[in-house]
C-alpha cells in the first residue's frame, strides 16, 4: 500500500547556503545552515511565513539544531564548537537566548546534539567519540555524565522519549545504546560498517532507527539490542530519520536527493519525493494539528518544501 503526500509550498532561497536542520514546534519550523542565522517559521498559515530569524546565532554557521517535544525550548550547535540554548518566551513564538555551553571551545568538542523530551538535558557528540549529558536547568548547565565509547567520532546522537536511553552512532560505524539511569552501555549494537549518520528512537521508545553511508535503514529492539530489520531503497548515504509521531511511519532523507516514508509495519517505502537535485540533509515531521500528516525536507538547495499527505 502506497501513501500519496502532496507539495504545500515550498520557500527557495530560504537560506543562502546548505541547510542542515530543521526543527519543528507545534506552530513553527526553525531552520539552520551554513551561514550565521536561524530562521523561524510559521506552520499555521498557508504559506509558512519567516517570522523571526535569529541573526548572528553562530559566526561559523549551525550544522544541528533541534527542539523538545513541548517546542519551548530549541538547541543550536555550530562550527566553532559550542552550543547555543533558545527559550520560547511567549505564545506568539518569540526565541530569545537562554544560555551558552561551551566544551573546550574548539571545533568538534561538541558535534550532534538531541534534547530531552522536556527540555532539561542535552546530549552532545564529541570528534574523540565521548558521549555528554548537559543539565539545562541548573545554574551554569554543567556537565552530568560522560560516556566512553571507543573513540570514533561520534555523528548523530538521539534520547528516547522516556529519558532512559542515549544513543550514538559513529564515524566507525558503530553504535551504542546507554542507560541513562545506570550510566553503563546497554548495549553495542550490530555495526553498520560505514559511517553512521542518523539515529532515532520510536516514539514508544522499542526501537532505534539509524543510516548512514551504507544506504541502509536498520531497526534494533531497544530492549535485546537485536537487529530486527533492513530497509533499502536509497542509494545514497542516509543523512535524517525522523520517526511520526504515532510510531507508525520513519521518513528519511539521503544524499540522493530523496525523501522516503517508510511503513514500520510492513517494512515497505510507501511513498518517494524528489528535493532538487542536492543532499537532502534533513527531512522532519511536523505535528499533527489536523487529520492530515505534513513533513518537510530542506538539503543544498537553499530551499524548504512542505507536503501533506493527499486526502484518501
Amino acid at each position: 500500500m502506497s501513501k500519496q503526500y502532496l507539495t504545500l509550498h515550498t520557500i527557495d532561497n530560504a537560506h543562502k547556503t546548505d541547510i542542515f536542520a530543521l526543527a519543528p514546534t507545534k506552530t513553527q519550523l526553525l531552520s539552520a545552515s551554513g551561514s550565521s542565522s536561524i530562521h523561524i517559521y510559521s506552520t499555521t498559515e498557508p504559506d509558512f511565513p519567516l517570522t523571526q530569524t535569529l541573526d548572528g546565532a553562530h559566526k561559523l554557521g549551525v550544522h544541528h539544531l533541534v527542539t523538545n517535544k513541548e517546542g519551548d525550548r530549541a538547541a543550536s550547535a555550530g562550527f566553532e564548537g559550542g552550543v547555543k540554548i533558545w527559550r520560547n518566551e511567549d505564545e506568539g513564538g518569540n526565541w530569545v537566548g537562554n544560555g551558552e555551553i561551551v566544551d573546550g571551545n574548539k571545533p568538534g568538542e561538541i558535534w550532534a546534539i538531541a534534547l530531552s523530551a522536556d527540555g532539561n538535558y542535552l546530549a552532545s557528540t564529541s570528534i574523540d567519540g565521548r558521549i555528554n549529558v548537559w543539565d539545562l536547568q541548573t545554574e551554569g548547565m554543567p556537565k552530568i555524565r560522560e560516556y566512553e565509547t571507543k573513540g570514533s567520532f561520534g555523528l548523530c546522537v538521539d534520547l528516547s522519549a522516556d529519558g532512559a536511553f542515549t544513543a550514538s552512532g559513529h564515524e566507525s560505524g558503530s553504535l551504542y545504546i546507554f542507560n541513562n539511569d545506570s550510566g553503563r552501555l546497554a548495549h553495542s549494537l550490530a555495526s553498520l560498517v560505514k559511517p553512521v549518520r542518523a539515529v532515532a528512537f520510536s516514539p514508544g521508545g522499542k526501537l532505534l532507527a539509524a543510516a548512514g553511508d551504507a544506504r541502509i535503514i536498520a531497526l534494533y529492539d531497544v530492549s535485546s539490542g537485536e537487529q530486527v530489520a533492513n530497509l533499502t531503497g536509497h542509494v545514497g548515504w542516509v543523512l535524517s530519520l525522523d520517526w511520526s509521531f504515532t510510531g507508525e511511519y520513519l521518513l528519511s532523507g539521503s544524499h540522493d536527493s530523496k525523501a522516503k516514508v517508510w511503513s514500520i509495519d510492513t517494512r515497505n517505502c510507501v511513498a518517494t519525493h524528489s528535493h532538487g537535485d542536492k543532499p537532502l540533509w534533513a527531512a522532519k515531521w511536523l505535528p499533527k494539528t489536523t487529520m492530515s500528516e505534513m513533513f518537510a525536507l530542506a538539503g543544498g538547495s537553499g530551499a524548504v518544501s512542505f507536503y501533506r499527505e493527499a486526502a484518501g
